[in-house]
């Protein structure tokens, strides 16, 4: 499921209409019938899926909504709540809206306006999270409940950091390419006594084999052609803080030996040096590759092995945690689409199952980047399969849906056993909502309309004002208006003729 919806509604028939409505629209329902009922499934248990919505009803026994609200409000938690009741006075307006109500609604709901408030309000908390995300990240002071997920695989990740923050020990992340190693290496740092200090970030692939040592340990002005000014190199730059190295695996074997003496005896030599220098750092190394295999083969040291592989952690890959893809993909819309200036509420459930079943090779950073290029290609308000056709042409059972006037690329077949289905969508077909996802003007749609039956019936006027259902004078008169003509408008003539003609 996308996301789970949690109904509360003291009237049994209520609640079975809007879980209905709302298993129709591709979303998961659980129903609560109190409102204590409703705060006990709220608070938050491992291994329990957390609730993404909830819809509310105001008016019920014991416990009322306003009062849940309350509640919710007090303990901190953050669910965007649909609020409704029988009664819509402005009064009850803005007293759900100032407890916290993201929308609110008047009983019996249309499954229309229902449906629009769910994607409203999903799309604005997973902005609003999305922005909190990002503005921890910059600030240093990203934690790991952060990192929420409704994976058990990467609730236990996220149990480990919690337990490595607390201490200065090293920690060794493992996992494939664009799972988020860095962002749990940051999410454990702004757990610790070490928040809001220096974060750096070493990629040892992208390092110089000539220029490892001075990038990591510093050198003075003059120790070596090239080395103008004094560099203090990273470990004294993460002085105080946490040094992440980043594919750790890819580091020379001489630059190896540096380190291990670094990690040993807290202090870098910095080339051309004269005595060392102490550092005060907290280590966060990462790979993508078995170590311990690398040691087998005499490419990674045995001894430096240990001296990182202290606690290590393993980033599960994407595909084993699908539960967090939907999650993912609405925060990574909600961003992209701010940045972009669309207005674009969030994605469909056929697409969510898309992007649910796929395997994502890439991980995290694939799905991210996935989500970018259907937010750019999107021509109305909600993400489809449309906007996706290189992910749906690797699922089976998908079909890949060519937007208007798109160009067929060949498609190789990856097997003898794949099928894939391709609709293409008629170019002559009449959008009816603009770029901003409104509804567009009559008169822009009544322009277009004749502007094809003009092309359509090579400009023989009697033909098109038969088939529009209107009169020649009219259809004359409307196609100056609409500046339709390349010379002088014809004699109009009188619309009881055109009719008898």
């Amino acid at each position: 499921m996308s996301c789970t919806i949690l109904i509360v509604d003291d009237d049994p028939v209520q609640r079975r209409l809007l879980e209905s409505l709302v298993r129709r629209f591709g979303y998961g329902a659980e129903t609560a019938e109190s409102g204590e009922q409703a705060l006990k499934r709220l608070e938050p248990s491992v291994g329990v899926v957390p609730i993404d919505l909830l819809i509310l009803d105001l008016v019920m026994p014991d416990l009322d909504g306003m009062a849940v609200l309350t509640r919710m409000r007090d303990h901190n938690w953050v669910v965007p709540t649909i609020v409704q009741t029988a009664h819509g006075s402005i009064e009850a307006v803005i007293s759900a809206m100032r407890a916290g109500a993201a929308d609110f609604v008047v009983k019996p709901v249309g499954a229309e306006r229902l449906q629009v408030s769910i994607k409203n309000a999903l799309r604005v908390d997973a902005l609003e999270d999305e922005i909190r995300h990002m503005n921890r990240h910059a600030s240093g002071s990203l934690t790991l409940s952060d990192l929420s997920s409704k994976s058990e695989v990467m609730e236990r990740t996220i149990r480990l950091g919690e337990r490595a923050a607390k201490s200065t020990i090293p920690v060794l992340l493992e996992g494939e390419s664009g799972v988020g190693k860095e962002l749990v290496a940051r999410a454990i740092q702004g757990a610790s006594d070490r928040r809001g200090r220096a974060f750096v970030t070493v990629n040892c692939g992208a390092l110089p084999e000539h220029l490892v040592e001075s990038i990591l340990f510093g050198h003075e002005k003059g120790s070596f052609t090239g080395a103008t000014e004094k560099h203090p190199g990273k470990f004294v730059e993460a002085h105080g803080g946490t040094l992440f190295l980043d594919e750790i695996g890819e580091l020379p074997q001489d630059a190896q030996v540096k380190l291990l003496r670094a990690l040993q005896e807290g202090e870098v030599d910095p080339i051309g040096g004269k005595r060392p220098v102490k550092v005060d750092i907290r280590l966060i190394s990462a790979t993508n590759q078995n170590l311990i295999e690398l040691v087998k083969r005499g490419q990674f040291r045995e001894d430096l092995y240990y001296r990182l592989n202290v606690f290590p952690i393993t980033v599960p890959p994407l595909r084993t945690r699908r539960e967090d893809v939907a999650d993912l993909a609405r925060r990574f819309v909600a961003r992209f689409a701010a940045e972009e200036g669309k207005r674009i509420r969030g994605i469909c459930a056929e697409a969510i199952s898309l992007l649910m079943t796929y395997n994502w090779p890439g991980n995290v950073r694939q799905l991210e980047n996935a989500v970018f290029r259907a937010v750019v290609l999107a021509d109305q308000d909600e993400l489809t399969i449309a906007e996706f056709p290189q992910i749906a042409a690797q699922v089976e059972g998908f079909d890949v849906r060519i937007p208007p006037l798109a160009i067929a690329q060949p498609v190789s077949p990856r097997s003898d056993r794949e099928i894939v289905r391709v609709e293409v969508r008629d170019p002559n077909v009449l959008p009816l909502l603009d770029d901003g996802g409104d509804v567009r003007k009559l008169e822009i749609l009544e322009a277009e309309t004749i502007r094809f039956a003009l092309g359509h019936y090579r400009g023989q006027m009697s033909a098109m004002a038969r088939k529009l259902g209107i009169g020649r004078s009219t259809l004359y008169r409307k196609m100056k208006e609409y500046g339709l003509f390349h010379g002088e408008a014809p004699e109009e003539t009188p619309e009881t003729d055109d009719r008898a003609a």
